[in-house]
């Protein structure tokens, strides 16, 4: 799973953030081995306030993803649940005066908080 997240990472998203333009240059990635099958959720904040998806989802032994474009899926709870963490982490520390984005990307969700 690491190794599609990480072929994700070099050969789609780049183009996504670039044409999308306006990136904070920060975002996170959510790998969540589900029942039936791998979603890879790639966030990446723009315009500030803005959060970006390139959502992959393929079921196990399937030999291509599904389509996401004409799937208006956002995620899972449990996605969802370290979605809500992240922007509260944005808000604590980007979207202010000084934006801090060290402490952003030191910040953890609590285990067990999903």
């Amino acid at each position: 799973m690491r190794a599609v997240a990480e072929r994700i990472l070099t050969d789609e998203v780049p183009a996504k953030v670039a044409a999308m333009g306006e990136s904070n240059d920060l975002g996170f990635v959510i790998i969540h081995p589900g029942d039936g099958g791998v979603s890879i959720l790639v966030q990446w904040w723009v315009q500030g306030s803005v959060l970006c998806q390139h959502f992959h989802r393929q079921l196990y032994g399937a030999a291509a993803p599904l389509e996401t474009a004409t799937r208006p899926a956002i995620g899972c709870v449990w996605e969802l649940a370290i979605i809500d963490a992240e922007r509260e982490a944005w808000c604590r520390t980007m979207m202010q005066a000084d934006p801090e984005p060290e402490r952003y990307l030191a910040m953890r969700l609590v285990e067990g908080a999903v």
